[in-house]
């Protein structure tokens, strides 16, 4: 797939990260994994991201990501495209997006790069950097430490032709705004704060259609569901359901640091797919909020 048919894929349509199953002892389980997008790829996502953040890329080994997107990338195969999550410092963002590329993936989200600040001219050096070393298409992820403004991201676009998306998770509306108005149709643009419909209306009034839905992995007809409500205009629909799911979810995401991804690994397991644990830091959820989940579940998904 050339960056720009991936750019055309990130253009519309819902996308979702699954989450990566670990074993009780913590280790990557390729068959539970494999299984998981079995399930999910009938369901109509534009396209998955393996090893993303709802896929705890964060905790990760070089050694078992080329796995986690190879499984990914055989068992998607003539079904959805597969974008890998890299990120990190810029050697290893680099080693894993050749990696990914290596293993037949589609496109690269790049995640954002490890703990110290830095400037501008230091982020485009970073992207740069990654986008150099592939072919495929690159994806920028503007969030935490690792934000970019108009200018750079025009100065990047005009020397990377493989650099096709941005994909926003900071929430800054007028920042936004100015990034869709500077670049316009050069770029694909992705909705990607936690729990990402929540803001969906929001964004598709700036320009961004398309947004990643971490509920996919475990009420993938409601997310469709949503997603299209969004799409049609669908007031009624969509207010329903923030009413009757996302906002209670979001209370229950809410309570502790990490569980965006936590919660995410719950739902999975209330549906019959069960990802195992979490990884350190994290930390899964308790069992009262697992309970309170998986009443809300029943809401919805019929």
């Amino acid at each position: 797939m050339s960056p720009q048919e991936v750019k055309s894929v990130m253009s519309s349509g819902l996308l979702s990260f699954p989450v990566t199953d670990f074993d009780s002892q913590g280790n990557f389980n390729a068959k539970s994994y494999a299984e998981r997008l079995e399930w999910l790829a009938p369901f109509g996502a534009t396209a998955l991201f393996a090893a993303g953040g709802t896929g705890e890329f964060f905790s990760l080994t070089a050694e078992e990501y080329p796995a986690i997107i190879k499984t990914a990338v055989d068992t998607c195969k003539g079904k959805v495209p597969i974008i890998a999550g890299a990120g990190g410092p810029t050697r290893f963002a680099i080693q894993c997006a050749q990696e990914a590329e290596k293993a037949g993936a589609h496109g690269v989200l790049l995640l954002p790069h490890y703990l110290t600040e830095a400037s501008q001219e230091g982020l485009a050096a970073h992207v740069e950097a990654v986008c150099k070393s592939v072919k495929f298409g690159v994806i920028i992820y503007n969030r935490g430490i690792s934000r970019f403004t108009p200018e750079t991201v025009a100065k990047l676009c005009e020397r990377n032709p493989n650099l096709v998306g941005f994909k926003d998770g900071v929430g800054d509306i007028e920042a936004m705004s100015a990034m869709f108005l500077t670049m316009g149709d050069r770029l694909a643009y992705l909705g990607g704060l936690p729990t990402a419909e929540v803001y969906a209306a929001a964004y598709k009034a700036l320009g961004t259609p398309v947004y990643s839905s971490a509920v996919f992995n475990f009420i993938p007809k409601t997310a469709i569901r949503f997603y299209e409500a969004v799409k049609n205009d669908d007031h009624a629909t969509q207010h329903h359901l923030l009413k009757t799911f996302f906002m209670p979810y979001l209370e229950i995401r809410n309570r502790s640091a990490g569980y965006a991804v936590s919660i995410v690994k719950a739902g999975a397991k209330i549906a019959g797919y069960d990802a195992g644990p979490v990884r350190a830091p994290l930390a899964d959820l308790k069992p009262n909020e697992v309970e309170e989940l998986a009443a809300l579940m029943k809401l919805v998904e019929q």
